[in-house]
């Protein structure tokens, strides 16, 4: 990642550096497309970030086979788990400030809200955890915080990131205008894995099962494959509305309508031309024959 030399999609590495590196300035800059963008791939590594403390700490104090000491036992290391996994959404909550100040715009205050609720959700997930994953007061408040934010995320998944669920589209629940209009299902898949996957962390909720680690990990790779067909949907649905406001256009409007009707009218003012010219015309060749007429009969 960090090689000097001219190999290896250098420009591709120093812009992923660049933009990764913007994400530690937020605030301190206008946002653009690449920076939330970048902020929201991060908000679906929240299992990998949350996990490099007890990555360290089963490295630390060596790999046998009481490893899971640094992740079963209550105790303050909770703490560290939980900075790090609400680090990518505090980095979108403080764009989405930034991006209101600049624009003024209320939609940018109510994303942030979405980004608040999942730290408030991350904060009660690890108390719970840090309990010991006993039923409680604790795992209530974690359940209803949960519950909110997945609606809260789902919903603004599909109103405002991906624009679907639109009245009087030709495919129901879509859109007027689609890119992928070969894979029609791909949206019907995707608007139900996107919610089903928002909330997977019902996985934590029985007591009896596969072990927690597990389902941890199997809810982080679910999270990273929804993130995967997210983008495709938020990038399609970016590029439409450049589209609508003419930041790119794939024609070049005229400026002045065409359509059939002026069409034909055009064609009737030529064809008057034509029978104005060519009555002035024979008007023309009419004259002469008159003065030779008048000249002939001079001469008689």
């Amino acid at each position: 990642m960090f090689n000097p030399l001219p190999i290896a999609f250098k420009p591709s590495r120093w812009w992923l550096i660049k933009n990764v590196s913007k994400l530690l300035t937020s605030g301190m800059h206008r946002v653009e497309f690449a920076d939330f963008w970048m902020g929201d791939q991060f908000c679906s590594l929240i299992f990998t970030l949350s996990n490099l403390y007890f990555v360290g700490c089963i490295y630390a104090t060596g790999v046998d086979e009481t490893w899971r000491r640094c992740t079963s036992n209550p105790g303050p290391r909770w703490g560290v788990g939980f900075l790090l996994a609400s680090l990518p959404l505090l980095v979108r909550l403080v764009q989405s400030v930034k991006r209101w100040v600049d624009s003024r715009l209320i939609t940018h205050l109510i994303n942030g809200g979405k980004y608040g609720s999942g730290i408030i959700q991350y904060l009660f997930y690890f108390l719970w955890r840090e309990q010991g994953g006993k039923r409680g007061r604790i795992f209530v408040i974690w359940c209803v915080f949960a519950t909110n934010y997945s609606l809260y995320a789902g919903a603004w998944d599909l109103l405002m990131d991906w624009s679907l669920l639109r009245p009087h589209a030709p495919y129901p629940l879509l859109r007027p205008n689609l890119l992928y209009t070969n894979n029609i299902p791909f949206y019907y898949f995707a608007i139900v894995t996107n919610i089903l996957i928002r909330f997977i962390w019902v996985l934590y909720i029985p007591e009896n099962g596969p072990d927690f680690i597990i389902r941890t990990f199997i809810a982080g790779m679910l999270e990273a494959l929804r993130r995967w067909q997210w983008n495709f949907l938020r990038l399609e649905n970016e590029h439409l509305g450049n589209i609508d406001q003419y930041r790119v256009t794939r024609e070049v409007p005229l400026p002045y309508s065409y359509d059939e009707h002026s069409h034909d009218s055009d064609n009737e003012d030529e064809e008057d031309d034509r029978r104005s010219t060519s009555t002035r015309s024979w008007r023309r060749g009419r004259k002469p024959s008159v003065s030779n007429n008048s000249t002939a009969e001079a001469h008689a």
